[in-house]
């Protein structure tokens, strides 16, 4: 169900009621693009059935799903079009369009090619644990995700939150266990890693289903290089890739957690992932947490380091360009 995790705090003061989420994101619901309309963002069904809830409940956590349709309109198209255009424009008038004129044909073989265009739809889950406090996005990179948070933030009234800050830096983290060979307690170190350097040769080092137990993995780290993604494993159950801005990537769940289980029906199938990936990934995150010395509280009920993050504020959504997908 989860590919990619970006994790959030919600505060305290804020609380999650399903009525009121559905109602506030009904107002956002999606419809698809129009014939000159390039994108269209909204909320769908989790369950992906027609006229289901936008909020599901499984087991006291919440789970929402937004799409984006775009229209794929390659820019070759349009310039062979603009370049049509100007052509006949010089040939009636005896004289090259101008920059201006030139945008303006732009502009107008956009509106006139887009209805031709093809769409392709994304989606990005958000997942909601009231109790833990916690609001996850399943999105393929930090800017992705925090898109999703300006539109819950601008849908749900009250809503605050902030990307989890921990004590210690994950790649300092990441360092010392390759370092010393010794991932913390019911963490495994996989075999894939990308070893960056911070100078302006951002050269970098990748290794991919390679031991990292070894001599030169650590005269990388001397030389100064720092991990930005490490494959690590929990408990025989998840693995995952852990990046330096602590997103979780790659999530998969493996064959330990599905042993005894029996197979669910396509109609319970839902509710069986959603058990299931919310059951694993919520007893992972807290230890990932407490790996990393444990989490800055931003919200001011414990001491705070000197790093202060981000407060994610209501803005409008930026949803433009690369798609959630790419």
């Amino acid at each position: 169900m989860f590919k990619n995790l970006m994790v959030y705090r919600l505060a305290a003061e804020w609380q999650a009621d399903v009525a009121k989420i559905e109602e506030a994101l009904e107002a956002g619901r999606f419809i698809p693009c129009g014939a000159t309309q390039a994108q269209s963002v909204g909320w769908v069904p989790p369950r992906g059935i027609e006229h289901a809830p936008l909020v599901e409940a499984v087991d006291g956590h919440l789970l929402l799903k937004l799409m984006v349709e775009q229209r794929v309109l390659p820019g070759s198209v349009v310039k062979r079009r603009v370049d049509e255009m100007a052509a006949a424009e010089e040939a009636q008038s005896g004289r090259k369009p101008g920059r201006k004129a030139l945008k303006e044909m732009k502009e107008f073989a956009t509106q006139e090619l887009l209805p031709l265009a093809f769409t392709k739809q994304g989606s990005l889950r958000v997942w909601i644990a009231p109790k833990q406090q916690l609001l996850m996005i399943d999105a393929s990179s930090p800017s992705r995700a925090e898109e999703v948070v300006s539109l819950l933030v601008k849908a749900l009234d009250g809503l605050s939150l902030h990307l989890i800050q921990t004590a210690e830096s994950p790649a300092v983290c990441m360092a010392a266990w390759l370092m010393d060979s010794q991932p913390p307690h019911e963490f495994t170190i996989d075999r894939d890693c990308e070893l960056k350097s911070g100078d302006e040769q951002k050269s970098a080092v990748r290794y991919a289903r390679h031991a990292l137990d070894i001599e030169e993995v650590k005269l990388h780290l001397q030389a100064g290089k720092q991990p930005t993604r490490l494959a690590m494993s929990w408990r025989d159950r998840v693995s995952f890739v852990l990046t330096d801005t602590l997103q979780l990537k790659k999530i998969a769940f493996l064959d330990l957690v599905f042993e005894g289980q029996d197979k669910p029906g396509k109609d319970e199938q839902f509710d069986a992932d959603a058990a299931l990936s919310t059951g694993e990934l919520g007893d992972l995150i807290p230890a990932l947490i407490e790996a990393l010395g444990g989490e800055h509280d931003f919200f001011g009920s414990a001491p705070a380091p000197a790093t202060l993050p981000v407060v994610v504020e209501s803005k409008e959504p930026a949803l433009e360009g690369a798609a959630p997908w790419d």
